[in-house]
């Protein structure tokens, strides 16, 4: 049970004595629970657009000074309440390229689509948890006498529990290429795009077709996520969709299939390399994906008379999912190293430290100095986006916002009794700061705890 501060409630008892105590409570609950709102200051006001008249003002006074905003912030371990939101958003732009919706017409069920896993390569050995069967199996079953250059044993017996520690972290950390697992972080982004553009390749070659006549008879369309391993490594999640020329309104053509477009996943996955720099510093590096790649159709179940999409619905489920995790998920940090001296207590297992050492590193060398590896370091070197797709896949991220901002103003409008008015609202806004007051944060852990002060 969380301990209340008396302080915290005491404050609240004295705000609720004041005039405006409903609309700075408005404020508060409005934002869902958001653990570190932006502070607005200003004002605004609503005009009747045929008239001119002015209809109302409002400004940041009757909020104790500030006019909160919900920080918007993708990842749960910053911001669970706002990670919520951005989770079902990512939810309904998934699910709306493979079902229809969102303005995207149902018939796209009915085009090629696969899920596809993309991994990252093996850099080293590292403790795993292997099972077949529900049975857990040894981790790396070697022969006793065999050893690394470093002399540390080449293979694991043990049967490691989910929990265990050591899962992720390399056989022998000598061993281990950092380097080449670093600058694959890095290059991790624009290997995806190579892959993306040899996928249209591929797909026009088999259909017979040069790349000009591929672009006017299809369109690939795609909207993927980035999940940390435990290794510390990134893998991509993503769904494939081969459409007809104008993108998911328009029917693919008859040598568009599923199996075709597996087929050639599998074989670009394969395929694809790029060669990093600083070959004189580190020796040199062809980047690639893992051996181990995972593609699915993605199907739609009939029952009855209407239609399930089970299948859609979990492969929407499942990236939107990884959509709001971050480099936390393998044991590293949320937030940016700006010094080598952050380093020593950062509360890391020894594995993920060494990666942020080798950003660091790297990241001070001027053959690596484009890549950013410092700023990125605590991403363990991954600057990527975690949440990307296509032009033509489905909606954005940007218009079911609008949507729900236009959906909440007109029910403030209704309220308000400007439901059947047309008006516009022209104010002015400046940055004010963060975070809560005391009596602001209990209110705000009680809309995420579902409390009574809620609905009080």
């Amino acid at each position: 049970m969380t301990t209340v501060p008396p302080k915290s409630v005491a404050a609240l008892v004295a705000r609720a004595s004041e005039p405006e105590f409903a609309a700075w409570r408005r404020n508060i609950v409005g934002l869902g629970g958001c653990t570190n709102p932006i502070h607005l200051i200003g004002a605004a006001t609503v005009y009747d657009t045929t008239t001119g008249a002015a209809l109302l003002s409002y400004g940041s006074d009757i909020y104790g000074g500030r006019l909160l905003t919900a920080c918007g912030n993708r990842r749960a371990t910053v911001c669970p309440a706002c990670s919520a939101v951005y989770r079902a958003d990512t939810y309904q732009l998934v699910r709306a390229g493979l079902v229809g919706g969102k303005e995207v017409p149902e018939a796209v069920s009915d085009h090629p689509r696969v899920f596809a896993t993309l991994t990252a390569p093996g850099f080293g050995p590292v403790h795993t948890r292997r099972a077949r069967d529900g049975q857990v199996r040894a981790c790396r079953p070697r022969r006793i006498e065999e050893r690394c250059p470093h002399g540390t044993p080449a293979g694991c017996r043990e049967r490691h529990p989910a929990d265990d520690p050591r899962l992720g972290e390399p056989l022998c950390p000598r061993c281990y290429d950092y380097a080449g697992a670093v600058l694959w972080h890095a290059f991790a982004g624009r290997l995806w795009h190579r892959f993306g553009l040899e996928l249209r390749r591929d797909v026009a070659r088999r259909a017979g077709l040069s790349r000009a006549e591929f672009g006017e008879a299809a369109r690939l369309s795609y909207a993927k996520v980035a999940e940390y391993q435990r290794r510390g490594l990134v893998h991509f999640h993503a769904v494939i969709r081969l459409d007809g020329p104008d993108g998911p309104a328009s029917a693919p053509p008859g040598w568009a299939t599923v199996p075709l477009l597996v087929d050639a996943v599998r074989a670009v996955a394969a395929r694809v390399r790029l060669t990093a720099p600083g070959a004189n510093v580190v020796g040199p590096r062809v980047l690639c994906f893992g051996t181990q790649v995972d593609v699915r159709p993605v199907t739609s179940y009939r029952r009855g008379a209407g239609e399930r999409p089970d299948s859609a619905g979990a492969v929407a489920g499942y990236i939107a999912k990884y959509a709001t995790k971050g480099a936390e998920s393998a044991g590293a940090v949320d937030g940016r190293i700006r010094h080598p001296r952050n380093m020593v207590m950062l509360p890391v297992r020894a594995h993920v430290l060494r990666m942020i050492g080798t950003c660091w590193w790297l990241g001070g060398l001027p053959e690596f100095a484009p890549l950013g590896l410092r700023r990125w370091a605590h991403m363990l070197g991954y600057g990527g986006h975690f949440s990307t797709k296509s032009r033509r896949y489905s909606t954005t991220l940007t218009a079911l916002r609008r949507a729900r901002t236009d959906h909440r103003a007109e029910q403030q409008r209704a309220s308000l009794g400007l439901a059947d008015r047309p008006t516009v609202t022209v104010g002015e806004w400046r940055y004010g700061g963060r975070g809560y007051s005391p009596e602001a944060a209990l209110l705000a852990a009680s809309v995420r705890e579902g409390g009574g002060l809620h609905g009080a």
